[in-house]
């Protein structure tokens, strides 16, 4: 008998490759199928999403998990790769699997073993040719700006301390100017730790050619002791949405002015836009497929 998705009791089996799997036991053969995963996790403690040699991150971490459970040693793919320090409240992850674990019973398991600042929230089986990158169309960010005078020790690894006097009507006429579809290449960033990251297997072409991305919504929101920075985008580039912050900030106090923005995009040139803000801030929201 042939199961594309047979349900079992919770067993590691061991496997190196994706071809169909013959179940000796009971005669069945288990084909392989995707899984779709979405993770929450405080990236305080972690280097990042994506693997790297000799570096704590939430990819190797849950990869290793994985292992324990099904005895398959693969790499789950992530909608993006947050940097070190950046939190996810909805990450999506995906990989291919031959084991015959339930859905329910495989996010049980894996929350069993996973570290407590790692939490899956669902696990679902999603459809042949499934990635959690590459067939993602659009994500949501948050940038969270603490503005009182002494930032609880409770929020302080979740927000960017920032007490100081700011035009906050300034900033948000300036992130209003985000949005539409511009060359961002003022605003990215050079990704130092590239080559240490291991390069995704089988990656076909990235969907964005250069620098272009199409910003949806960009908008400062005043929320309590809160300022929160939220951008809807279909991609987003390295550092960018941190940089952006950096250059709010910037008008904030004011160093520059809101039509700066569409000088700045213009340029395309790092070094005229804002400092990077700070990793703790960040937070990948939602991803959209």
């Amino acid at each position: 008998m042939i199961h594309a998705a047979p349900k079992a009791t919770i067993r590691p089996r061991q496997a190196d490759s994706f071809s169909p799997r013959l179940n000796k036991n009971i005669g069945e053969i288990y084909l392989p199928r995707t899984l779709k995963l979405t993770i929450s996790y405080d990236g305080h403690d972690y280097h990042g999403w994506q693997v790297q040699p000799g570096a704590p991150t939430v990819q190797g971490v849950l990869a290793g998990v994985i292992e324990s459970v099904t005895g398959e040693r693969l790499l789950p793919q992530g909608s993006g790769r947050t940097d070190a320090g950046v939190h996810a409240l909805a990450q999506v992850a995906s990989f291919e699997t031959a084991s015959p674990i339930p859905p329910e019973n495989f996010r049980i398991v894996l929350n069993d073993r996973l570290p407590p600042a790692i939490r899956v929230l669902r696990v679902e089986e999603a459809a042949a040719g499934f990635h959690a990158r590459h067939s993602a169309r659009a994500k949501h960010y948050e940038y969270r700006i603490y503005r009182r005078d002494i930032c609880p020790p409770f929020l302080v690894r979740y927000v960017t301390h920032y007490p100081y006097p700011l035009d906050e009507q300034l900033m948000a006429e300036a992130a209003a100017l985000v949005a539409g579809q511009h060359d961002f290449t003022s605003f990215a960033a050079a990704d130092a730790d590239r080559s240490q990251r291991l390069p995704d297997a089988d990656s076909p072409a990235p969907r964005h050619a250069g620098n272009v991305r199409t910003i949806f919504e960009s908008r400062l929101d005043r929320e309590a002791d809160l300022l929160i920075y939220r951008v809807h985008g279909d991609g987003f580039l390295h550092h960018m949405v941190r940089n952006l912050v950096g250059t709010f900030l910037l008008i904030g106090k004011g160093t520059l002015a809101p039509a700066d923005m569409r000088r700045i995009l213009e340029l395309r040139d790092r070094s005229a836009a804002g400092p990077t803000a700070p990793a703790s801030g960040l937070f990948l929201v939602a991803v959209e497929y």
